[in-house]
């Protein structure tokens, strides 16, 4: 350890409101003096590095990240050579080519099954919940599930593609409570196989294929949490492609993170670790990317709520621990724990967002009208499909 680096990261610490080895839940606890120079020398790659290794703790993580990102950590210690250098290589390299599309299933949702069935709700739903008028994960996850259906007005019937589609629970969601067949568009083997049997019986159909492999007509999209994997070097293709295979009068519901300002790379740590070749977009980026492609009808911020999202899914992996434990060591623990807390401290700072964008490729006649969770029908908790539900144009005028 320098002294160098170590009054540096106190100074850094000292403006966040975080003193070394104090007594409040987000002070920072050293374990290891090594941890100063580690973290001069890697930026926030080496800070989380060091928490896996058990060089440094904290009572209240997501406190602690949070007050790092409002006063600007990274510029305050100077950015790190290893981090200047994942920058030049993001602006080198297209980490979203089709080359390295399967990358983050092979890393991060090839995982075992086990862990993702303990840590999320009940429908493996992973992705922001909609906390309002919602008591638990489940409810938050099916509220969800449901914004996405009425805002793009589904209608029995209809097709509709999934872009990133996970296991399939927006895709059997819809199919069961709205009477739509779906196909849904993956690069997980894993994810696809255990998707196909919760989703039996269902006009559902898995792909393990590449976006820009993607074919067919439907009559909506939608892609949930798949966005953060395009890179900046690819959001016009993408939008291309969907508007090529999406219908005149159809709608496309982009759920997406979204940062506040406009970057080229993914964070160091959670490229190394959680989701390779990652970059969450920033307004500017989608703003760009879907000119002369789409309209943008609607822009919808529930940022706030994936903080919630995130600390449910960290209490469902913290308690499920002494049965995962058989499966994975402590460095992995410290990892997933770093990955969800730290998540959740970025969301809690406002540094990062959560974004529900609809688009249509020509216009919604007569102006589309955002549907509410004030708008949900009495018999929406019900499963039967079709009479009861909201129609096409309940919800804003017809696109025919």
């Amino acid at each position: 350890m320098t002294r160098t680096s170590r009054d540096l990261l106190y100074r850094v610490l000292k403006s966040a409101d975080i003193r070394p080895n104090g007594d409040r839940p987000w002070d920072m606890q050293i374990r290891n003096e090594r941890v100063f120079d580690r973290v001069l020398g890697s930026g926030n790659l080496g800070l989380g590095e060091a928490y896996m290794d058990g060089w440094w703790d904290t009572e209240d993580l997501t406190e602690f990240i949070s007050r790092l990102i409002k006063v600007d950590a990274e510029a305050l210690i100077r950015k790190s050579p290893k981090n200047l250098l994942h920058v030049l290589s993001a602006r080198l390299v297209n980490y979203g080519a089709k080359a390295k599309a399967f990358e983050v299933a092979e890393r991060h949702y090839d995982l075992d099954h086990h862990l993702f069935e303990a840590m999320l709700d009940k429908r493996m739903t992973y992705s922001c919940g909609y906390w309002a008028n919602a008591d638990s994960l489940d409810e938050a996850q099916e509220n969800k599930l449901d914004l996405v259906c009425r805002k793009i007005g589904l209608r029995p019937g209809m097709k509709v593609l999934d872009i990133g589609c996970g296991w399939g629970s927006f895709m059997k969601y819809a199919a069961e409570r709205y009477g739509v067949s779906c196909v849904g568009v993956s690069v997980s083997d894993e994810q696809t196989k255990i998707g196909r049997e919760m989703c039996a019986g269902l006009p559902i159909e898995f792909r393990v294929q590449d976006y820009r492999d993607m074919d067919g007509h439907y009559d909506r999209v939608v892609s949930i949490a798949m966005f953060e994997q395009v890179g900046y070097k690819n959001m016009k293709v993408f939008f291309r492609l969907v508007r090529r295979v999406l219908a005149d009068d159809g709608l496309f519901l982009l759920h997406t993170l979204g940062l506040n300002i406009s970057t080229v790379h993914g964070d160091p740590w959670n490229d190394k670790y959680v989701f390779p070749n990652g970059m969450v977009p920033s307004i500017k980026h989608i703003g760009e990317s879907i000119e002369r492609v789409f309209v943008m009808e609607d822009w919808h911020n529930f940022g706030a709520d994936y903080e919630r999202t995130l600390q449910a899914w960290y209490q469902n992996f913290r308690k499920a621990w002494p049965v995962l434990k058989n499966r994975y060591d402590e460095r992995f623990f410290r990892m997933w724990t770093y990955y969800l807390r730290s998540c959740a401290g970025v969301i809690r700072a406002r540094y990062m967002q959560l974004w529900q964008i609809v688009l249509s490729p020509q216009g919604v006649p007569g102006g589309y009208r955002r549907v509410s969770d004030q708008e949900r029908l009495p018999s929406d908790r019900d499963d039967n499909v079709a009479s009861d539900r909201l129609s096409m144009n309940q919800l804003m005028p017809e696109t025919r």
